[in-house]
This record gives C-alpha cells, structure tokens and sequence, in this order.
C-alpha cells in the first residue's frame, strides 16, 4: 500500500493512494493562495491598475532579460505583481499517470475546485464520487470563479518571471511562488459542465464497490453541506481518510464518529489554519466590529466565499444587529451564484443538523436568510450594476473574492477604501490578508482580521485520534511541528504518542499495511461435498480438490469439471499440522538416544544444537530449518521425533 502526495498545502489536499490493485485519489484541491501574486483585475477600466510603472529594478537586476521581464511586472506601493493572465496552482500532475487512477473521492465542495484539470486535460477515465450538496455547492465554486476570471479578460501571458534563475532574485512575496512553471491558465464553463456529467453521488454510509476489490464508504464530517470522511476497506482492512472535519455545532449534519473506529490506517488533513484562534470568538469578534461601524456610520465589506461559514454569518450578524437596534441595517450578498447558493442552503435539508431539520417539518425554512429575505433586509444579486437602484448606506456587503485579486470585492475596496469610517473584515483564512491588501495600500478604511475556521484544532483532532484508535496514522509533515509564529507551543501539533507517519508534496510513501489473507467463496455444490474435521473446539477443517475461479477480483471455488482433462483430482495424503513444542521435541529425542542436546529459546525463535552430530536446528513462527550431516540415521531419529510432535489429518 503506498501514498503519494500531490498538493503543497495540507488544507487543500490531492493524494493518491494504492492498494490491492486500485488507484485511489483522496480529493483534488486548488490551492488559490498563488493568486495574491498577480494585480487585482478591476471591473472599472481605467483605474490605477492601468498607470503602474513596470518594476524599475529589473533592467539594473537582469540587463537586457530585464527590459523583457519588467513589462511582466507592476511595481504598486513597494511590491511586485504579477502584470499578466490569471493563473492557478493545481496540484502536481507529472509524478502520477492519472490515467491509471481509478477512481476519484471527493470529501467537501472547497477541495474538488482541480477536478476540471484532471478530467478535462489529462487522460483520466475512472469513475468519481461526491454527495450531492458537495456536487452542486462545488459546481457553484467553479463558476464563480471562472466568471470572475473570464468577464475581466487579460491576454497578455507572463513567463520569463518563472525561470529559476530569475525567480530567486525577486522581492518577497513574489519569491516565494510555489512551483510557478506548474501554474495554468483557468478552465471554463464548458470544462465544468463536462467534469460534472462525470460525477456520481453518493449519500452518508451508502457503499460502491470499486472492481470488487475494495468498497468505499462516506460519512459525515460535520464541517459543511454534505462534507464527509471516506472509509476504504476490503473484507480484511480498513483505511480511514479524515478531511476538513469539524466537532462544533453548526448548520451542517454533525460528525459522524462511529465508522471511523478500529481502521489499520487513518489518513489526516486539512485541520484548521489559524490554531490560535477560536471561532466561537471569531464570530463575536466579527458581530462587535461589524455592528461598532454601522453606529458610527460607516460601511462593512465582507470579502467572502459563497457557501459555508457565510451562512453562520448571516445568521449571527443579522441577530446581533437586531440587539443592538440596528434592525434597519441592509445585508447585500453580491455574487454570480448568490440565488442559486441560497436556493441550495434551503434544498438539501437532509444534509443539515438536526435543530435546523427540525424547522422543515414545521414548516419552516431552516436558515434565517430565507426570512431575512423575504423582510428585504438581506438582498443578493448577480453583479454590481444591478444594486445600484436598491443600494442604501451604512449597510454591510458579503462579497467575493476573498483573495481581493478578482470579484466585486476590488470595486467596493475603490469605492470606500478612502475613509476611515469604513471597515473590511476578513473572515476567511485561506489567504494571508496583509498580502491580499499588498495592491491596495496605503488604505484609509479599518481593517479587521475574524479568521472563521470550523476545522478541527489540533486539541479536537488528538481527541479524536484517541476516540477512534487507528493502528497508524499518517499526517502531513507540518502537522507534527508547531507554527513557526508559536514555536513555543508544543500542543499544537498531533500527539506524537501515535507515533505518526509523514507526507508532504512530492514523497511516496509505503503504508505498514500487509495483506495477510483473501476472502474466498466455496460454491454450494462444491460445499455439499465437504466431510470438515473438527481439529479443536469451535475450529474444523478439510481436504479440498476445486478449481479456484477469479473474475471481478473475487475468489470463488467451484468443483473440479469431469471433462477437463488438466482436472485431476489429487489422491488422499495426510496432511501435517501443529506447532512444535521445543521441550517436548528434546525429550523425544532423548527417547531416541540423543541425549547431548543444547536449548536456547527466544520470544521470535528456538535453536536446538546437537554438538556430537553437528546438527543445528532452528524453530521460527511458521518454519523449521534442519542443518545436518549425512548421517541418516540421526536424520530418521529427528523426523520421527518431529513428527510426535505435530498432529496428523
């Protein structure tokens, strides 16, 4: 059993996993931190973006390279971005032939956003497998990421920056670009309607086969709209893949622990980004800033993704405006899918916890958006152009995109970044915000960082492992260190009283997972023919003469065809069992005449010396090795002697 790791961050996670025959990939996640390298791409022409000066250090760095290489790059309030078409990082596609990977699992809708990468560009033919809310939430996430690239079209390709000679010279951020030859260009809406046909859903704790070899398994993981945990096991083992999983009470159907107990395996990723903080607190935190501006006047921007910890935020905010007199106070909700991602909210309620199913039956709807809605106080729409004759300040915008590089979000940033009175609040911990903010300083409007992530902390995750007890349990490598800000703080890190295995992107490594047996059927008439010994209380066995059949990986024995003539039925022998009993056998030899006999006995195995004869005989678990002489009488006394010691069929 091996596991290859394709993805550099743990939070957005590609692995590929291998056994009894199956290529597994465990999610396919797009990692958008990269984004925060190119310049924003603003609705508005004209703009600033559009009078930058190319970076004035590239001709006095590279010479002549650099006169090329500085129409690549802007220079915008001290740093350097990336002047050219929005590109994203896959994860690795060339250490893997993902036309030999069978099937595709999928746990939450943020970590398939590469899935049209694999489905569409490479030669992968396997079967995929979702929930539906993961499915159509996911689907959400693509489009409006594609329509946000797509409707601000850039042509202008930039490359030279990549070479690695060049590249180690560049000013921070920009340096620290992860594998940048490997970036490309975004996929489109006909990519994603094409991978999507390919997709089949699943619900909690239904099982597919996979060729007959293997079954999978979902479960709930608690962290979103149909996010779940994969259990991948065959009729002897059993792995456990846990991803984005969270043990608070949220909109989504909790954690659903029990089918994650007692596995040889449990494969751990993507726990929380901000260990230091709480989101209990977070969530209050963002309330008390969001609700301070309003009083004073000011404008709230919420840079935001669509779907999950949005909604909480909806919730939340609108009942604490509502105490603190502020009932009057417009939420606008601006995206290409803001109607399709409320609908879903509603839809799925099956997916939901219980209190919010509850309200179904009523019948309710069970988030309070479809209220908030319906008393005009939370207002969606597509774009920007349809607020304006519906747009009343102070108010609070939920927008995207959370990297500020595309999105409605870079218009409002113009529009009310000049004022103090206004305020953004970052919630989403994906990206580093003070460089999402790089392009846009010096910036008069507050800034706040609620970092709202609902994973498990690495106190939960460790309480879990304990709960669930794995035989082994492999982790990716920055998990068993504590943050470079808080090295200082051992307990954030996964308890290394598991003894954990490590990955990090580009390592295969071999799980300690050995098959020991197979699962075989006997056909019924074959079953009939059958005369079982009893050997022990409760354990019988016998003689067997069958032709073994394989098809569709499973095993079955069916009696031997009378007309084949390679069929023939092997003639009765007796068949020797047991373990040897050193002591005994000793003693039986003794009997035999050979008395000068040295003993040694370990936990693994047993030596047996007779110094006279030259002879050495060495007893392990599951062989015997004789080393003697050519005298054959002592080599009969020591077979008979053997063969006291076991028992006869």
């Amino acid at each position: 059993m091996k596991l290859c790791c394709l993805s550099n961050n743990p939070s957005k996670p590609c692995l590929v996993l291998t056994f009894k025959g199956v290529t597994l990939m465990l999610d396919c996640g797009l990692d958008l931190t990269q984004l925060v390298n190119f310049l924003p791409l603003p609705l508005v022409t004209g703009w600033k973006w559009n009078k930058l000066p190319d970076w004035i250090l590239a001709a006095e760095k590279f010479g002549k390279q650099g006169e090329e290489l500085s129409h690549e790059l802007k220079e915008c309030s001290g740093r350097v971005f990336v002047n050219g078409v929005m590109e994203l990082a896959p994860p690795e596609m060339l250490m893997v032939d993902l036309s030999q990977v069978d099937v595709i699992l999928i746990s939450n809708s943020a970590s398939m956003l590469a899935l049209p990468f694999i489905t569409q560009y490479t030669g992968f033919r396997g079967e995929i497998f979702c929930t539906d809310p993961t499915l159509q939430i996911g689907k959400l996430y693509m489009r409006e990421l594609v329509t946000y690239i797509e409707r601000v079209p850039r042509t202008k390709s930039c490359s030279r920056w990549k070479k690695a000679d060049i590249l180690k010279n560049l000013p921070l951020p920009l340096r620290e670009a992860v594998n940048p030859t490997s970036w490309r260009k975004c996929y489109t809406l006909q990519d994603i309607d094409a991978c999507m046909s390919r997709v089949q859903v699943m619900g909690f704790n239904e099982k597919k086969s996979v060729f007959g070899s293997l079954t999978v398994t979902c479960c709930s993981s608690g962290y979103s709209l149909g996010s779940c945990n994969w259990i991948i096991h065959s009729e002897y083992e059993k792995i456990c893949y846990i991803s984005a999983t969270s043990t608070l009470t949220t909109h989504p159907k909790p954690i659903d622990q029990a089918p994650l107990r007692n596995s040889n395996v449990v494969i751990l990723s993507s726990l929380t980004q901000t260990p230091l903080t709480n989101p209990d607190s977070m969530i209050g935190e963002f309330c008390v800033n969001a609700a301070v501006t309003i009083k004073n006047g000011g404008n709230v921007l919420v840079p935001c993704y669509p779907s999950g910890v949005t909604y909480d935020l909806f919730e939340c905010l609108s009942g604490h405006l509502d105490s603190c007199g502020l009932s009057t106070v417009p939420l606008y909700f601006i995206s290409p899918i803001s109607d399709s991602t409320l609908a879903y909210s509603n839809i799925f309620a099956e997916w939901l916890s219980t209190s919010k199913q509850s309200k179904v039956y009523l019948p309710e709807p069970p988030f309070p958006h479809a209220e908030l809605l319906s008393l005009g106080r939370l207002k969606q729409f597509t774009n920007i152009h349809d607020v304006q004759n519906d747009f009343k300040c102070p108010c609070v915008v939920f927008t995207g995109h959370p990297s500020l590089r595309i999105g409605d979000v870079i218009h409002f940033i113009e529009l009310w970044g000049k004022s103090s009175a206004n305020t953004i609040i970052f919630t989403e911990p994906d990206f580093p915000y003070l460089d999402a903010l790089g392009p846009f300083q010096p910036l008069q409007m507050r800034v706040c960082y609620c970092p709202i992530d609902t994973s498990l902390s690495f106190s939960q995750a460790n309480k879990l492992l304990k709960d669930i007890r794995p035989q082994h349990l492999v982790v990716p490598e920055s998990y068993l260190t504590p943050p470079t800000s808080v090295t200082q703080r051992p307990d954030l890190v996964i308890n290394a009283d598991l003894s954990p295995m490590s990955y990090k992107q580009g390592d295969v490594i071999t799980l300690p997972v050995k098959r020991k047996f197979e699962c075989i059927e006997i056909d019924p008439k074959l079953a009939a023919t059958l005369e079982p010994i009893e050997v022990k209380p409760g354990s019988a066995i016998t003689m067997v003469n069958a032709t073994l059949v394989v098809r569709d990986n499973k095993y079955v024995l069916q009696p031997l065809n009378p007309e084949d003539k390679l069929a023939k039925p092997f003639k009765p022998r007796t068949y020797i069992y047991g373990t040897i009993n050193c002591k005994t056998f000793v003693d039986l030899l003794a009997k035999q005449g050979i008395s000068d006999v040295k003993l040694e006995e370990t936990e693994e195995k047993a030596i047996i010396e007779l110094p006279n004869d030259d002879i050495l005989i060495q007893v392990e678990n599951g062989s015997t090795h004789i080393m003697c002489g050519g005298d054959e009488s002592v080599r009969v006394k020591i077979r008979d002697a053997l063969l006291q010691c076991l028992q006869k069929l």
